[in-house]
């Protein structure tokens, strides 16, 4: 039903925006009207909305989703050839802010107003503050153009025609900036979420029961504190897929880095409204299954879910 009503929406939306697609399909001022009367044929603009619509409907449930207005591709294809570096950066990203998130808040909450606490608090609010665009144009002008540590830019060396291991190595280092930005902008909010949640935890009776027992703090917090304090932890992290998705979005236009980010960049300066819906429509689709995924997810780590 969510899908659906993506899909309407999906539609609607980007005929709202401004603009003429045939004008700008054009890109000649000069054009004769008629020839712009044409493109609006050829690409099923001239049709009112419902059929417009209904085509549309009718095109995405056979996996048909048009032809990109500027690229002159079927949209299929440009998706199918910019997912994988979205995946990669966003696969990277995810796990190393989450692996790292987590750690922080753990060591954190159980060593509540230490010295590491206090400094990983700061450090997680300055970071969670900070927009993704912003904190990836500063790593690009310091670490990459300013100490030329890393590329600046793309996803292999231009011309370069590695191979096998050298291939992947180049790979990793132009991965490296737009990763750290998109692990950095992450990182505080997962560690504040999984501190507070683990604060929580602490003051149950089935901690001070785990510990009368006779079992080590080590114990406690592995076996019965962490596991409970995961659960809000794991929601945000299907929940926040949206906005990685969004903040690849920035980063991937800052690094040129080929993914779907880069791709819907170019495809709403367009505006390309078949790309636009297929993109839009692909990132609906990736959050909704995620977070049924953190409903699986929920089951497997408390049992009373599955219960009830």
């Amino acid at each position: 039903v969510t899908l659906i009503f993506v899909l309407a929406f999906n539609f609607l939306l980007f005929r709202v925006l401004p603009g003429n697609p045939a004008q700008i399909l054009a890109r000649n001022k000069l054009l004769p009207q008629e020839a712009v009367e044409q493109l609006e044929v050829d690409f099923g603009l001239h049709e009112p909305l419902i059929s417009q619509f209904g085509l549309y409907v009718q095109d995405t449930l056979t996996g048909n989703f048009g032809i990109s207005y500027t690229f002159r591709e079927p949209v299929g294809g440009l998706i199918a050839e910019r997912v994988w570096p979205t995946v990669l950066l966003i696969g990277v990203s995810t796990i190393g802010a989450t692996i790292i998130g987590l750690l922080i808040g753990i060591y954190g909450a159980w060593r509540r107003g230490s010295g590491f606490d206090i400094s990983s608090l700061g450090f997680s609010l300055v970071f969670y503050a900070m927009p993704e665009f912003w904190l990836g144009i500063l790593l690009l002008i310091g670490l990459g153009a300013g100490l030329g540590w890393f590329p600046i830019g793309g996803i292999e060396t231009p011309g370069a025609n590695f191979t096998g291991l050298s291939a992947a190595a180049d790979v990793l280092n132009h991965l490296f900036l737009p990763a750290l930005t998109l692990i950095l902008a992450l990182i505080g909010e997962y560690a504040l979420v999984m501190r507070s949640s683990l604060l929580d935890v602490m003051g149950e009776d089935y901690l001070t029961t785990a510990r009368a027992k006779g079992l080590r703090e080590g114990l406690v917090l592995r076996r019965h504190a962490v596991p409970n304090a995961l659960l809000p932890t794991v929601t945000l992290v299907a929940l926040n897929l949206g906005f990685v998705v969004s903040g690849a979005i920035t980063v991937e236009t800052v690094y040129s880095w080929p993914g779907l980010g880069l791709l819907t960049y170019d495809a709403i300066r367009a505006p390309d409204y078949p790309l636009m819906q297929g993109l839009f429509l692909l990132f609906t689709a990736a959050i909704i299954f995620a977070n049924l995924a953190a409903d699986l997810i929920y089951g497997y780590l408390d049992p009373r879910v599955r219960q009830a």
